[in-house]
């Protein structure tokens, strides 16, 4: 590493939403709706609290936070987070 240290602020605000599912499969004919509107924290836990098989169907969107948080953050990169935030 270059010496470069990251950091992610957990307590900014962020938003979970929700894709409308058909056989586990997202609607994408149709909008997704808010679960919740809270801190980015807040939505990691909502979200790792959801079965693995259903977080596809999630989303969570908040302000970029280069380059740790892109916007939207996927499964994965809400999983990474999760993973680093503990951590912390």
């Amino acid at each position: 590493m270059d010496g470069t240290e990251f950091s992610v602020r957990f307590d900014v605000p962020a938003i979970v939403r929700k894709w409308p599912s058909l056989n586990n499969a997202r609607r994408i004919d149709r909008d997704s709706y808010l679960v919740l509107d809270g801190t980015l924290d807040e939505c990691i836990r909502l979200f790792m609290a959801k079965p693995a098989s259903t977080r596809h169907l999630y989303e969570i969107q908040t302000a970029p936070q280069p380059p740790l948080v892109p916007e939207p953050l996927s499964a994965e990169h809400i999983a990474e987070l999760a993973r680093w935030r503990e951590f912390l």
